[in-house]
């Protein structure tokens, strides 16, 4: 069967079930076998990770060095064949990582999993980094050079080029959901969080009754703001003119705005855990503590451990798409003729991204007390389930305001840089604003590919206008439903890509002493 046959039979059955059955059929993947046990999803993505981490030797410590050089260009060679160089591939697979996740994931992780997430955050992202050199390092020796002398890899090349024309449908299974999760994660969930800071920061000034700011019931269940409206049509426009322009302009964007944005972030938020450097040791000890034995939780509210872990490794694979293989179709752009050069590159990715900024954000939330205005902070001190039922209910528990996704890091940082300024959290908005923009785009590129890969070079303009209209649609839609899509697409396309890289492993291993083997010799003019 062609790629584009079983393009359209796949998202037919997608499409079908989702009628028939309810979004709520997928979401399945982040909880089977049973909610009392350790998902499948975790167990297939650490597992993954353990294993490539041990069969190629601890890459992700042994390489490092050697991806630090490759990434500052002293090997960069502008007559080989690609289209970005190893700087501008890794800014762009950052530009779609580092974001959101890193505000709004790692504060939406704490909110239901408390502050022991943050540390499955950091074991899914150090054995990411293995996942990511892996990944990407074969998407970029099977890529191939598509009909307008572009680059066109990511794990659907991988499977189809590596394992053989007889995997093909597990490559078409990857490149459908590649399509669904731009959509959502990389898009829709960007535009939403946008627009909520947005609205959140207005309403606060005019009120939620002006006719700005007032919601209006489009149907059960639904309201929206002339505000939100605003605001999904503007975001639609910023990333419509970046992304027509291809990814050569894409490059070009998220190479300027990658390190201002992280570089504004990464700042304040140092200077937040400096005023707080007295509690930066009792966070860390509230963070291990809380991984492994977090406090009880009233019948009915909790999840204990499993709860835990599972929102760090949901919101860890999120915030870095280590072992998702998004970030390999970005990689596979890369301008050299050693795949493994650029999977040096891409190993830096988890680092950057969880380690260093979603690690900053979690502690700016737990060493300002932000932590206690989340419903992980009711749970496990509220006496009977009817008091944490009207907390949750009202938003209010002790006094203290409940805050949730970009809200509760805006209120971290508002409280944290209040000794220097009073308006800590519009760098958040700033922030939130920038990094969104950049996700959109970068994960437009991925999607772009998903879809060439299924339909052809056709489906390219299509596929951007669709993506362009789910900007808009972020912009007015209901947080959860988003996220709940989202997580599902993202969890269920990690699965073709796991496969590949633990059958093509031995294949990777072979490369990698074959390329540390050689003398490197950095490249002359």
């Amino acid at each position: 069967m062609s790629r584009k046959k079983a393009g359209y039979l796949t998202f037919s059955i997608i499409v079908f079930i989702m009628y028939a059955f309810g979004i709520h059929t997928f979401e399945a993947v982040w909880s089977f076998p049973s909610q009392r046990a350790v998902p499948l999803m975790v167990i297939a993505l650490v597992g993954t990770g353990i294993y490539a981490t041990i069969r190629l030797g601890f890459p992700q410590i042994k390489y490092l060095k050697h991806g630090l050089n490759v990434t500052k260009g002293i090997y960069d060679n502008p007559d080989d064949e690609g289209d970005l160089n190893h700087f501008k591939a890794l800014t762009t697979a950052l530009s779609a990582t580092v974001g959101i996740g890193n505000i709004a994931g790692v504060a939406t992780a704490i909110y239901y999993g408390g502050p022991g997430a943050l540390f499955w955050m950091w074991v899914t992202a150090f054995f990411g980094t293995t996942l990511k050199y892996a990944e990407c390092t074969l998407s970029l020796k099977y890529r191939e050079m598509d009909a307008l002398g572009k680059t066109a890899g990511g794990p659907m090349y991988t499977i189809e080029n590596g394992l053989g024309l007889k995997w093909r449908w597990l490559a078409v299974f990857f490149a459908s959901f590649a399509v669904i999760c731009s959509f959502a994660t990389g898009n829709a969930i960007q535009s939403f969080t946008v627009s909520d800071q947005l609205y959140s920061e207005v309403s606060s000034i005019i009120g939620n009754l002006h006719p700005l700011t007032i919601k209006h019931e489009l149907w059960q269940g639904f309201e929206v703001s002339i505000m939100q409206v605003i605001n999904g049509l503007i975001m639609s426009v910023i990333v419509g003119m970046v992304i027509i322009g291809g990814i050569s302009r894409i490059g070009d964007v998220t190479g300027l705005l990658a390190p201002f944005m992280a570089l504004i972030y990464v700042t304040s938020a140092s200077l937040i855990i400096l005023f707080n450097i007295d509690k930066i040791g009792s966070s860390f000890s509230m963070i291990f503590s809380m991984a492994f034995n977090p406090p009880a939780t009233i019948a009915g509210t909790g999840g204990g451990v499993l709860m835990t872990m599972l929102w760090g490794i949901k919101r860890g694979l999120y915030s870095n798409e280590a072992g998702q293989g998004s970030a390999a179709i970005a990689h596979s752009t890369a301008k050299t003729k050693y795949p493994i050069r650029e999977g040096t590159v891409a190993m830096l990715g988890p680092y950057i991204d969880t380690i260093i900024i979603c690690t900053m954000t979690g502690l700016v939330i737990i060493s300002t007390g932000a932590w206690q205005h989340t419903e992980f902070f009711v749970n496990i001190n509220s006496t009977t389930l009817i008091e944490a039922e009207i907390a949750l209910k009202n938003g209010i528990y002790q006094g203290k305001e409940l805050f949730n996704s970009s809200l509760l890091t805006s209120f971290a940082f508002k409280e944290g840089l209040s000794p220097l300024i009073s308006f800590g959290d519009k760098i958040v908005t700033v922030s939130v604003l920038l990094f969104a923009i950049s996700t959109a785009i970068a994960w437009s590129f991925y999607g772009n590919r998903a879809a060439v890969y299924l339909f052809g070079e056709k489906a390219i303009t299509p596929y951007l206008w669709i993506y362009v209209l789910f900007v808009f649609i972020g912009g007015i839609a209901e947080l959860e439903a988003i996220w709940a899509f989202g997580d599902a697409a993202l969890g269920i396309m990690t699965f073709p890509n796991l496969i590949s890289i633990i059958l093509l492993t031995g294949a990777l291993k072979t490369m990698s002493k074959e390329y540390f083997s050689q003398t490197h010799v950095p490249y002359k003019k």
